[in-house]
């Protein structure tokens, strides 16, 4: 039976300006213009100032706002009788002088960088212009950009044919054939970048191979052109004793046969995301902007936050003077109130985006000097062994803030060094500890991992069980599987897959 009932219950809900200032954190340097901008072009009672204009005169602000305040009570003398409606509601932080509520990111003297941006071609365009240079008729060519058009960012064409070739029948009403299609793939895999429009792997580097070899007949190319066609799998696994037995070659453990050394380096040179060549100059340009700077000046720390690009803010004189020129006009009393609600919400969105980026800057900086005090050691000299272990919790702790809202700061934030520019996730990590019973950071361990697998014998790698061997001799007693989850985080392969003949 259904039942009516009251029940009072508190809910706790985040306000917009909340919600804003939280989105603000997320947002690192790089994007933090971009945001301004934005608000820019929706807000007209939102302006940008010029670093010449900097400050208005405090007196005649003054001047200004007491002006206002007499006409604003000039008109709830007239109106108030007519309507209960209270001016002052909407205008009760009109007081506040315009340079309060300026954001000031740079002085005169600051220098504007623009970030260049590439205008290279992008990958299809670089097929499709090859491709315009190839004697075909109208048909081929169709099917030649539809085929194009399926080929991925890495370069291949992981589709099967006869999807393509139905494809071509429902979209672009071509009837065509396997034998056709798989003629006009072969003139597209002999493109730029080498390799592009294979199906598999074993594909994509026998076609950079074939070129290779076409172009000087070297046997070491011909032997790993071998190698590829015929013991693909055996390599893939670095079983080069099964691969040199199939190939009647002298054994290669200890790397006797110079020629299959030299065949294996071969392959090892060659692009299996032939795609993925295209982007590598517009990465190349993309640049890493700083969030904070810290200079050392002789052992003292200097944290500043980087805001350069950042245009100043301020509420529009231009739209206080629209609402004094309302204030007087002879609407009437509902058509003024709808005005003049409309230029109040305005000007309340710029003061609260101004005082939202105010707040960001502020905790930003709250955040980071926190960090810095507790790496002190290690922001001194870029030392990695003086990193100390450190959470988000320590962090929160110390600031009196929510984890979250401390994850929400350092990621996807830089900080600029004089030992190089660093991301501040990586000064989080977990804590072990060594022989002494002293706390060290798990970065120190696996910058030593590091160390131990780029120095030990390409023909004979160390297994994860002699890695934590020689790490329990260097007094830190970790785990054979500890070893081996630290050694996937930093994205190397096991024992077998590092050999080297």
């Amino acid at each position: 039976m259904l039942r009516q009932s009251l029940l009072q219950k508190q809910i706790q809900k985040l306000s917009p300006q909340q919600i804003q200032l939280v989105k603000l954190l997320q947002i690192p340097t790089i994007g933090l213009e971009q945001r301004i901008k934005e608000e820019l072009e929706e807000n007209p009672a939102l302006e940008e100032i010029e670093s010449s204009e900097d400050d208005f005169n405090e007196d005649s602000d003054n001047e200004f706002s007491n002006q206002e305040n007499e006409d604003i009570e000039g008109f709830e003398d007239n109106e108030q009788s007519r309507e209960d409606f209270n001016l002052d509601e909407f205008l009760d932080d009109d007081e506040i002088p315009s340079y309060k509520l300026n954001v000031k990111n740079s002085g005169e003297d600051t220098e504007h960088h623009e970030i260049p941006i590439s205008n290279s071609i992008s990958f299809h365009e670089l097929l499709s212009n090859q491709l315009g240079l190839v004697a075909l008729d109208d048909k081929q060519y169709q099917i030649a950009e539809f085929i194009i058009g399926n080929i991925d960012g890495d370069g291949y064409m992981r589709r099967e044919l006869s999807a393509i070739i139905d494809d071509l029948a429902f979209k672009l009403n071509i009837n065509t054939t396997e034998e056709e299609v798989e003629r006009l793939l072969h003139v597209i895999q002999q493109f730029d970048p080498p390799g592009v429009a294979a199906r598999d792997l074993q594909e994509c580097l026998t076609l950079q191979l074939k070129r290779k070899y076409s172009e000087g007949h070297n046997p070491v190319v011909k032997l790993a052109l071998q190698i590829v066609e015929q013991s693909m799998e055996e390599f893939s696994k670095k079983h080069y004793e099964k691969i040199a037995k199939r190939l009647n070659l002298e054994s290669v453990e200890e790397g006797d046969d110079i020629l299959f050394k030299d065949a294996i380096g071969e392959i090892l040179k060659l692009n299996p995301k032939p795609g993925n060549s295209m982007n590598e100059g517009q990465k190349s340009i993309l640049h890493i902007i700083p969030d904070f700077i810290l200079l050392n000046n002789e052992g003292q720390l200097e944290l500043s936050l980087n805001s350069k690009n950042a245009p100043e803010l301020r509420v529009s004189r231009g739209y206080k003077d629209m609402l004094e020129e309302y204030s007087k006009s002879k609407l009437s009393s509902k058509e003024k109130k709808e005005v003049i609600q409309f230029v109040k919400d305005k000007i309340d969105k710029a003061k609260w985006f101004i005082d939202a980026i105010n707040q960001r800057n502020s905790t930003l900086m709250i955040i980071m000097q926190t960090i810095l005090e507790y790496q002190q050691d290690y922001f001194q000299e870029g030392d990695i062994t003086k990193l100390k272990p450190m959470i988000l919790k320590n962090i929160a702790d110390i600031v009196n803030l929510d984890i979250s809202t401390v994850s929400r700061v350092t990621n996807g934030k830089y900080i600029q060094t004089s030992f190089g520019t660093i991301a501040l996730k990586e000064l989080f990590s977990e804590s072990s500890v060594n022989d002494l019973g002293e706390e060290i950071s798990t970065r120190e361990i696996k910058k030593i991992l590091q160390e131990l697998i780029e120095s030990e014998k390409k023909n004979k790698p160390y297994t994860d069980d002699k890695l934590a061997k020689i790490l329990k001799e260097k007094g830190y007693n970790i785990a054979r599987r500890t070893v081996a989850k630290y050694r996937e985080q930093l994205d190397i392969p096991v024992a077998r897959m590092r050999k080297e003949v």
